[in-house]
């Protein structure tokens, strides 16, 4: 008998950002060595980004279907992503894959699956598969922690009821993420808590979420009570280390440092640091006296040179101390080499469980949405510091310099990374624990049927 036939079906649509999709596909890889059949629903323009990280091996059980959306003046089909989108687009492109409706429709009908797996902001994906008689789960890919404090104000809880007094906003970053927060409409919800609220509602008795029980326990067990959903691990999702042949002068120049002396400073494919920021972060990677590898990126359109971008005379006054790449670099390939011993980083979610699996401690300079959430945990949970900015919200140089200098070169710093070397144990260690589990959760929920092959949609 066909194999194939007698997979689990799921349908995926992440939400239409980089980091939300990484995190769907390689849930994708593990569960396709597990009897699934996965196809992920995302539009052309994320699948041209995305599709060469599918092998040819994991696109047997792995299927690319195009999700249409509507041709709108101001969101043609370049703008179908997050990835380069005007802040100003982002509401556009919410309500654009709303209107996509029809599209996904069509794409279940035909496709029958036995499960749908969605994302945050899109309550209409579980209503729309439920009228198929379809179980639908959704897929939180931030963390609990960071989670936690966003849905208990969602859920219009009063921040003194908060427990966890280790995560919180400082007054900087509520002012930042203020449109999370602040209701548009006489209903008292923000348009982003009432997509959330109706994706939780909508999840089939659990919900899964990407992180490990024994860094975010406590934070999960309180949004299952929060949320009367039981939340179900999947694991850190670290992608597969990149092949670094086209960065070997990166890696040369790595070999060359000490052992844990070395920081990687990188921020993520759609996060940029503002003229200012790069400025402040620049003289604290030199007063800090530290080795240091710079990932530097621009948006896309950026009309700008690394040397006018940089303080006048930088690039001279590191000498061979520091490096910097402009673009990609193999982020990591960087992290498991020898000589790094800190990882400046945004803290989005993807990144902190990287520093974790590969042991690396971090120094977190978070910016906006989940990402301060994510930053005090990071502390708390005793395998990092973060660079504290002034109650503007603004960076500043001799606090990088100094928070640099105490994880890579003082005693604190050999304490954090033996506490990150201990999560990277337990993640080798126990290996697929939480895919395994999350397979049982899936297969309670799905009817095992067997159906022909509808390829007709398939990328």
């Amino acid at each position: 008998m066909d194999t194939r036939q007698r997979s689990i079906r799921i349908a995926m649509l992440p939400w239409l950002a980089h980091g939300h999709i990484c995190p769907f596909i390689e849930l994708a890889k593990a569960l396709s060595k597990r009897n699934f059949y996965i196809y992920i629903c995302s539009t052309p323009v994320n699948i041209n980004s995305f599709k060469q990280t599918i092998s040819e091996k994991d696109s047997i059980s792995i299927k690319i279907v195009e999700l249409h959306l509507p041709n709108l003046p101001e969101l043609p089909p370049h703008y179908h992503t997050t990835n380069g989108l005007p802040p100003h687009l982002m509401s556009t492109l919410k309500n654009a894959l709303d209107m996509a409706k029809p599209s996904f429709f069509h794409i279940l009908s035909t496709l029958k699956p036995d499960l749908v797996m969605y994302d945050f902001l899109q309550p209409w994906v579980p209503t729309m598969a439920a009228s198929q008689n379809i179980p639908s789960v959704l897929f939180l890919t931030p963390g609990a922690a960071a989670s936690c404090y966003l849905f208990h104000i969602g859920r219009k809880k009063p921040v003194s009821e908060y427990p966890f007094s280790a995560i919180y906003l400082r007054d900087h970053e509520y002012d930042r993420n203020r449109d999370m927060f602040e209701p548009t409409e006489d209903d008292g919800y923000t348009d982003t808590q009432r997509r959330v609220n109706g994706c939780i509602d909508g999840s089939s008795e659990i919900i899964l979420i990407k992180t490990i029980r024994e860094l975010e326990g406590k934070y999960m067990d309180f949004l299952s009570t929060l949320c009367e959903k039981r939340y179900v691990p999947v694991g850190p999702l670290v992608r597969e280390p990149e092949t670094e042949h086209e960065h070997s002068e990166v890696m040369k120049w790595l070999n060359s440092k000490q052992r844990c002396s070395t920081v990687l400073a990188s921020f993520g494919s759609e996060y940029f640091l503002s003229k200012e920021e790069m400025e402040e972060l620049a003289y604290g990677l030199e007063l800090s006296n530290v080795n240091f590898l710079w990932v530097v990126r621009f948006p896309v359109g950026t009309n700008i040179s690394l040397e006018e971008a940089l303080p006048k005379g930088f690039l001279d006054r590191i000498g061979n101390r520091g490096k910097i790449v402009q673009g990609w670099a193999p982020q990591l390939r960087i992290l498991q080499h020898s000589s790094i011993g800190g990882f400046v980083s945004h803290c989005g979610w993807s990144s902190v469980m990287e520093g974790l699996q590969l042991g690396i401690p971090i120094i977190a300079m978070p910016m906006h949405l989940d990402q301060p959430l994510n930053a005090k945990l990071v502390v708390d949970a005793g395998v990092g510091e973060e660079a504290v900015r002034d109650k503007y919200g603004n960076l500043d140089r001799q606090e990088v310099a100094k928070v640099i200098r105490k994880v890579v070169a003082e005693k604190i710093g050999q304490r954090l990374r033996k506490r990150a070397r201990e999560y990277s144990e337990f993640l080798e260690s126990n290996g697929a624990k939480e895919i395994n589990e999350v397979v049982e959760e899936l297969l309670k929920l799905c009817r095992v049927t067997r159906r022909q092959d509808s390829t007709e949609l398939l990328y």
